[in-house]
């Protein structure tokens, strides 16, 4: 095909494109479900052109975004995280809200794949109109959520959803990635979680704005216990903790104890977390927060572009197999390694 066909037929396509998904983003939107399954696999491609027409369509949908309160729920494999968000969700549904669930499922290591099976566990809810529920598959993405759950929570927030719930994939305590993303991060734990060390364990039970003991009507003195426990281990871990932490005018980390099969104490967590919003937004650290996040966000997407770059780059890839044997073999230095590496990435591209 002669240069210049192919250019047209290529001009051809992107003006075709270009107006699909105008089209595409005035039905995310008006709402519609169908459009916002669309705009949600456009953004979770990995294919260069996908990944331009997603940058295009977050573009069109940001000023519709924003409005909607984000909400990250972790915990252990067991503790009834899908139960736990469907009665939530239900509950607010049933108040006027309109709900969104984006919920990450593990990747198995070795095929890749992913059972995706939360709207089955979430019947109910799934099959109610003011509900969108979507599994992602987590494909390797480290911190409990998948590659693109911060643009999926756009998309659904342009389309009308004012609360969304990123739920994660359930592996402990390095799912500290949410609590990047979202404006409240809940941690469920167990009645019978563990002995004190357990419960004063760092990194993700630091970053909880609200732990809620769930399954409660199981063992009530084992809750109660848990409750206390954990309350004190807050207390512990966070004494000279930043400000935001140590002043009594701001949020001070609560405990609630919660039987998302009954329904026990749903009524009480939103009621907490409408408090938690409100200090939140008095105190002036709601909004930056998101602008904090939003940061992050761009320095990810710099970070992740680079990496693609790299290992895309022909003297890279022609250089890295060799180069891999020679540090696995011990006879080259890791360090040694990425600096040669990293030279023929820097190296000016050979004219020719």
């Amino acid at each position: 095909m002669p240069p210049e066909v192919a250019a047209a037929d290529a001009a051809a396509r992107a003006d075709a494109d270009a107006v699909a998904d105008a089209a595409l983003a005035a039905r995310v939107r008006e709402g519609d479900r169908r459009a916002i399954a669309k705009a949600i696999t456009l953004l979770e491609s990995t294919r260069a052109d996908h990944r331009r027409r997603a940058d295009a369509l977050l573009d069109s949908l940001l000023p519709a975004t924003g409005r909607a309160l984000r909400i990250g729920i972790s915990g252990v494999p067991g503790v009834g995280k899908s139960t736990f968000i469907e009665t939530l969700g239900m509950y607010l549904v049933e108040r006027g809200h309109r709900v969104a669930v984006l919920a990450v499922d593990p990747s198995s290591g070795v095929s890749g794949g992913s059972i995706l099976g939360d709207k089955t566990r979430m019947e109910r809810l799934s099959a109610t109109e003011r509900a969108y529920i979507r599994p992602s598959p987590s494909s390797g993405a480290l911190g409990g959520v998948a590659e693109r759950t911060r643009e999926a929570m756009l998309v659904c927030e342009a389309a009308g959803h004012d609360v969304v719930v990123v739920e994660t994939v359930g592996v402990g305590q390095s799912e500290t990635a949410v609590a990047g993303m979202t404006d409240m991060f809940v941690l469920l734990q167990l009645p019978n979680a563990g002995d004190d060390l357990q419960a004063m364990k760092k990194g993700i039970m630091e970053l909880a704005d609200l732990v809620v003991i769930n399954k409660a009507d199981l063992d009530a003195d084992a809750a109660l216990r848990a409750e206390a426990q954990v309350a004190g281990a807050l207390r512990v871990l966070r004494a000279g903790g930043p400000p935001e932490h140590g002043d009594a005018a701001r949020w001070q980390v609560r405990v609630l104890r919660t039987s998302a099969a009954t329904g026990e104490g749903i009524d009480a967590f939103w009621t907490t977390v409408g408090e938690f919003r409100r200090l939140r937004e008095a105190s002036g650290e709601f909004a930056e927060r998101r602008r904090r996040q939003s940061l992050a966000w761009l320095w990810d997407e710099v970070h992740a572009r680079l990496v693609a770059d790299f290992r895309a780059h022909p003297e890279v890839r022609e250089a890295l197999p060799a180069t891999l044997a020679e540090v696995a073999a011990s006879r080259l230095a890791p360090s040694s390694g990425a600096r040669r590496l990293l030279d023929l990435f820097e190296r000016p591209a050979q004219k020719t």
